[in-house]
């Protein structure tokens, strides 16, 4: 990317730090202390990275700003999830959510503001599509996540020993889950991803990064030549293209025969799997003969299937399966050797589903924290 002009300091990688010192006739070494006062330090303004002097400050502000979103409103779930609303230097609003597990804290993070593809059950889109985030944008919500992990952390009980780095509170993995279509938004994901992929950076590994496209065949076929380790997930949700376009528009553009030839090419180029998630939905696609459909439809394709019982959306009448029936379907998928597994639901009580938070705060209003 050009460096000329104004560039939000997190949509800058860190390797282009030293073009930018080397512009501004500061000598190298500025540049590891600009990274990290950004991914170390979690600095929220150029005044707090005190290793700087004034000038050199003072010079970044206005050439990189830094501008942390602002938390709107936290909500906290009964099993430790935590969704942020944060607000935009323009006052829109985006949503992230913190998902804490024993192994790792996963963060899902939002590539857009509302989104144009309409798919039925999910509230990103149901007040329509606003904007891209930008790469420093989608970053930010990784910081904002970082923060709040550092600032709930329980103390260490011993120093680590002598040459040890201590750890950083960050997300161990990411997923591109959250509001608007990733791919829809490609190259503002693609430079955030290596952003926080980047060993000088947050040092996120890439098989912990997934994608989720509700299918845009363009974006699959362009991540396939990225030569990157980051998983991918498609949205299918459906065994037939007739109910599949009702519920998902973008399949009328890209039908399921296309979309799983272009997912075989995938997994063919890359050695990697790709992730099927399929959001279960009480008499519309969990019946016996759903199952027996999706398994002829992928019974010779190397692939990984994740079933998502659906989390209640204002505005779509679906309904949750019976937790029988899911497992009925779980069974189907196992026994024809589909190598298959059902998400655990997690932050019900928070609207922990994408757009929901956001959703409901155009109506309300929020008190800043």
């Amino acid at each position: 990317m050009s460096l000329t002009g104004t560039t939000a300091a997190w949509g800058v990688l860190p390797s282009e730090w030293h073009a930018a010192c080397q512009e501004l006739q500061q000598p190298a070494f500025r540049a590891k202390q600009i990274v990290t006062g950004l991914y170390q330090d979690f600095a929220e303004s150029w005044e707090s990275v005190t290793t700087l002097p004034a000038g050199l400050r003072a010079t970044l502000a206005e050439r990189f700003p830094l501008a942390p979103p602002v938390t709107v409103q936290t909500s906290d779930a009964e099993d430790g999830v935590r969704k942020l609303l944060l607000a935009c230097d323009d006052g829109e609003r985006v949503e992230t959510v913190i998902i804490p597990s024993k192994a790792r804290v996963t963060q899902c993070v939002s590539t857009q503001i509302g989104c144009a593809l309409g798919c039925a059950f999910c509230a990103s889109g149901k007040h329509g599509f606003t904007r891209d985030l930008g790469a420093a944008e989608i970053v930010g919500q990784v910081m904002a996540a970082c923060r709040v992990l550092r600032d709930t952390a329980a103390p260490r009980p011993t120093s680590p020993g002598p040459g040890a780095k201590p750890s950083l509170p960050r997300p161990g993995n990411i997923v591109v889950m959250g509001m608007g279509e990733p791919f829809a938004n490609y190259d503002n994901v693609m430079r955030a991803l290596r952003i926080l992929n980047h060993q000088q950076g947050l040092n996120i590994g890439a098989r912990h990064i997934t994608i989720s496209t509700c299918g845009l065949v363009p974006g699959i076929r362009r991540l396939a030549g990225e030569g990157l380790q980051f998983e991918l997930s498609v949205s299918l949700h459906t065994p037939d293209d007739e109910l599949r376009g009702r519920l998902m528009p973008v399949n009328r553009r890209w039908p399921l025969q296309d979309l799983l030839e272009t997912c075989r090419d995938y997994t063919e180029k890359t050695g990697r799997l790709v992730t099927f998630e399929y959001t279960l939905i009480k008499n519309l696609n969990d019946r016996p003969e759903h199952a027996a459909r999706l398994i002829r439809l992928l019974r010779h394709m190397p692939c990984k299937v994740n079933l998502i019982p659906l989390s209640p959306v204002d505005g779509f009448d679906g309904r949750r399966p019976d937790h029988a029936d899911c497992l009925v379907f779980l069974d189907a998928l196992l026994k024809a050797k589909i190598n298959t597994t059902m998400r655990r639901s997690r932050g019900k009580d928070v609207d922990a589903a994408c757009g929901q938070l956001r959703l409901r705060s155009l109506n309300q209003p929020t008190r800043t924290l």
